[in-house]
């Protein structure tokens, strides 16, 4: 059972591993709020048509918290680094988020801050880094604050979905915060970018299209599924496969060169990411996996 929801769960940072490849190939060029905007919205009302639930009492305020970290804000600035910086770059100052994580959860959700947990975030984002030393790219202060900002953002979502999970369906809440962070982007998307193209090509549409149904709905299902039966700094480890995935298709798709280092590097990452998920010999507590309730065992079957 715990192999089967870490791998459920790494599927999500693998899928958003896509993201910089998408980005750059199929969506309309300078257009970042949008295409979150298009990104997060309709994933979102499908889920909430779906399941046809709404929130209730504080959930109501707490949809919009949550929503505005884990996706507003956090996919604003994801495509501003993404359009802005290669994905390599982008992504290794988002490999801090398990430190960033991990410094947050001991003090809102009272998980130990190991020496293991420390070591292995180093190495993860050494190991990153190694993935863009090789890359002859230039650097943006834009595009580096905007990475940087949405590391801290999804860092304080990914701990607060953990300290505040909702009895209501998975699918329900995942598709409360796509909303809420779709009608937060639609103002700010409008006063910095103005009305969206009159026409899209096929490409276009094609990438948006993925991006909503497979990177938004279908990842972010899995990624709070996870919060929701893991550790919070277990799962955000998980999210350092982005730039490994990100690496390996600008090798195979874009035809950009795979060095030594760059394979040293996504091996540091692969090995930060296995040793971040071992608990420690005879603990028991809030760092170490959390198993699903009945709850959450009956929303399982609604992702199948």
């Amino acid at each position: 059972m715990l192999n089967k929801q870490l791998l459920f769960t790494a599927l999500a940072p693998a899928i958003w591993g896509t993201t910089y490849l998408v980005t750059t190939e199929f969506l309309p060029p300078d257009r970042p709020l949008l295409a979150a905007v298009i990104r997060a919205l309709p994933a979102g009302l499908l889920l909430v048509a779906l399941t046809r639930r709404l929130p209730k009492g504080d959930w109501w305020w707490r949809s919009l918290v949550l929503g505005t970290l884990n996706i507003g804000a956090f996919l604003a600035l994801l495509f501003v680094a993404a359009y802005r910086l290669p994905g390599g770059v982008a992504a290794t100052l988002g490999a801090l988020q398990p430190l960033l994580v991990a410094g947050l959860s001991t003090g809102l959700l009272g998980e130990r801050l190991t020496r293991r947990t420390v070591l292995a975030g180093i190495a993860g984002v050494a190991g990153v880094s190694l993935l863009v030393l090789q890359s002859t790219a230039r650097l943006d202060a834009i595009g580096v604050a905007a990475a940087a900002g949405g590391a801290v953002v999804m860092a304080t979502g990914v701990v607060l979905s953990k300290r505040w999970t909702s009895p209501a369906p998975l699918l329900a809440t995942t598709g409360w915060q796509l909303v809420a962070g779709g009608l937060v982007l639609v103002p700010v998307a409008l006063a910095v970018e103005g009305a969206p193209p009159a026409s899209l090509s096929g490409a276009n549409l094609a990438g948006y299209a993925y991006l909503a149904l497979v990177g938004a709905a279908f990842a972010y299902a899995l990624w709070f599924r996870g919060i929701r039966a893991l550790s919070a700094t277990h799962v955000t480890f998980l999210g350092l496969l982005s730039p490994v995935v990100a690496t390996l298709l600008g090798w195979l798709v874009l035809g950009q060169r795979l060095t030594p280092w760059q394979l040293l590097g996504a091996a540091i990452v692969l090995a930060a990411v296995v040793v971040a998920q071992r608990r420690p010999l005879g603990r028991t507590g809030a760092d170490n996996y959390q198993p699903l309730t009945t709850a959450h065992r009956a929303t399982d079957a609604e992702m199948v």
